[in-house]
């Protein structure tokens, strides 16, 4: 299975494993980022060990992505975005939601105990 394939058919899946790791951490970090005239919040995790990246990412408009970035076998670095459907943004916590939408709205990033999610 490409990385391609697992973000398009898979991205549910991958969504919960980045909740699983996020609501473990003692300390959750959502931060705001621009590029261009596109500005959004972001919740990610990395995976050090395969050095790769996934991320939520929340834009204007109540629109979510799944990001996913990787080195291949050739040290070049890409990115596939996905955008989730409604029944994948039912999967992210109303809490974390409600904290991506301030952080947008602020421009400002948060930083938050990880067990206040699992409330």
């Amino acid at each position: 299975m490409t990385y391609e394939d697992l973000v398009k058919n898979h991205a549910g899946e991958m969504i919960e494993k980045l909740l699983t790791e996020v609501m473990s951490k003692d300390a959750v970090e959502v931060r705001f980022e621009f590029e261009d005239n596109d500005q959004w919040s972001v919740v990610s995790m990395h995976i050090y060990a395969e050095d790769k990246e996934i991320s939520l990412r929340l834009h204007t408009n109540d629109r979510y992505d799944l990001y996913f970035g990787y080195y291949d076998d050739k040290d070049e670095f890409f990115e596939i975005i996905q955008p989730l459907t409604e029944e994948e943004k039912k999967i992210i916590p109303k809490g974390l939601q409600k904290i991506m939408e301030k952080v947008l709205a602020d421009e400002q990033g948060i930083r938050f105990p990880g067990k206040l999610l699992s409330k």
